[in-house]
């Protein structure tokens, strides 16, 4: 085996014992039986079912598909379908209990370990070639695969405990990481002209961010940093909520059967507002990007202060395009891997950082903050690329397409490093909140 595989092998083993800790932190280390069989709301899980399902998922794909093993325990299948189980339904499963999940999920993760010991990650990827001809092990693909999957259901399993009542049971890391550095320009200009758009020969892209092609987008404005809570206040101050011109039909019948006058989770505090945050009330900070709001209020925000959300296509030109070489760019700052300096991700803080906390993590074009933090909705609905091709399988992101659910990009606070790049794709259904989300606005124009 040469040394680029043992350093691709060290990474991964590196990798799924940081997902697994994490996982084990938020339920088994976090909760007593009681709390982790509980449905804390019907949008969610039960915990127990998450923390055995990222086990039965990485038996499925490292085990059988990828390893050729026999099946550890083909009786479960069924239990931790999720396409097959709602997540309302999941409280009513002979689900494992908490120690089995846990005794389950270490005894996949021993044989995984071995097999990944044996295993040749030297194919390479297919530059250009469909990806039904990509191979699981190509690159350690199948490897990044899961582990993602895992950081993606720890980011769920937040969403799960910021639902939860009870005391608070999460700890995080307050420290600053950076001086509070706002943008001079509430707005950064855009050229018109093409940009690359997706992702080729990305070893951990998914295949909704494939394949990368030329587009061509006219001149806009973006916002330099998410819409914050100070900003969000004035909308509801100004009647926001009340006003149906800024809110499209379906936003308008959405406020009005449900009563939202501010974004989940806030309260009427004396003359402001406060929030609940994973068991504790505190005042909502004004500088933190507003997160906890569904696409149909930032799409009101955006009417309101006379502009729009950006499109998919938009975010990304602003989060990759570099003006002076023509190229697109992993990430904002650059192919460099996620640093605390450039973006709050990873859960080490249980919340957005304030606008401009984080300079270093701007794009070529001075946008902040659009990796962390929240994910920002686009007014964008899912759908594949030209030239899409499903792999491994269709579950992941081809059965939601052109389904309504919208686009949501650059990942949010809970979201791990692994699991995001400027290409990644998000999508939920309009209505959701309980989601990290936010938003920034976008508006037409050339420079004045």
């Amino acid at each position: 085996m040469n040394h680029e595989q043992e350093r691709a092998k060290e990474r991964i083993a590196t990798e799924l014992e940081r997902s697994r800790r994490r996982s084990n932190g938020l339920t088994i280390d976090a909760l007593d039986d009681e709390g982790l069989l509980a449905q804390h709301s019907p949008l969610m899980s039960p915990l127990v079912w998450d923390l055995a399902h990222i086990g039965n998922y990485e038996e499925q794909w490292l085990l059988r598909a990828a390893g050729g093993r026999e099946a550890l325990r083909p009786d479960i299948d069924g239990l931790y379908d999720a396409f097959e189980n709602p997540r309302a339904d999941r409280v009513t499963l002979p689900l494992l209990r908490p120690e089995e999940a846990r005794e389950y999920n270490d005894r996949v993760r021993k044989e995984v370990l071995d097999a990944l010991d044996s295993a040749d990650l030297g194919i390479p990827e297919q530059r250009g070639e469909p990806d039904g001809r990509r191979s699981l092990l190509g690159a350690g693909f199948v490897f990044h695969m899961v582990i993602q999957h895992e950081h993606q259901h720890d980011e769920t399993m937040l969403a799960t405990h910021q639902l939860r009542e009870g005391v608070p049971v999460l700890l995080e890391d307050t420290g600053a990481v950076a001086a509070l550095r706002p943008p001079v320009e509430e707005e950064a200009y855009v050229p018109g002209g093409p940009f690359t758009m997706g992702a080729d020969d990305d070893p951990w892209a998914y295949d909704n961010e494939r394949p990368s092609r030329e587009v061509v987008l006219d001149p806009y404005w973006i916002d330099t940093r998410p819409v914050t809570n100070a900003a969000y206040q004035r909308f509801m101050e100004d009647g926001g909520y009340r006003d149906h011109r800024w809110w499209t039909l379906e936003g308008w019948e959405w406020r009005e059967r449900t009563g939202a006058v501010a974004p989940a989770f806030w309260s009427p505090e004396g003359d402001g507002w406060s929030r609940r945050r994973f068991g504790r009330q505190e005042m909502v900070p004004s500088e933190e990007p507003v997160q906890h709001v569904n696409f149909h209020e930032a799409s009101a925000y955006a009417a309101w202060a006379g502009k729009r959300l950006p499109s998919e296509a938009e975010w990304e030109k602003a989060a990759r395009f570099d003006p002076e070489t023509g190229l697109s760019r992993r990430y904002p700052w650059g192919d460099e891997e996620p640093r605390p300096r450039h973006a709050n991700l990873g859960q080490r803080k249980l919340g957005p950082s304030p606008a401009g906390r984080h300079p270093d993590g701007a794009s070529p074009l001075g946008v902040q903050q659009l990796i962390g933090d929240v994910w920002e909705w686009t007014s964008t609905t899912f759908t594949g690329y030209p030239g899409f091709r499903a792999f491994p399988y269709r579950e992941y992101s081809e059965v939601f397409f052109d389904q309504g659910y919208k686009v949501l990009r650059g990942g949010s606070w809970a979201t791990h490093p692994t699991a995001v790049r400027s290409t990644f794709r998000n999508w939920d259904h309009a209505i959701r909140r309980q989601i990290f989300s936010g938003f920034r606005c976008a508006r037409d124009g050339e420079p004045a």
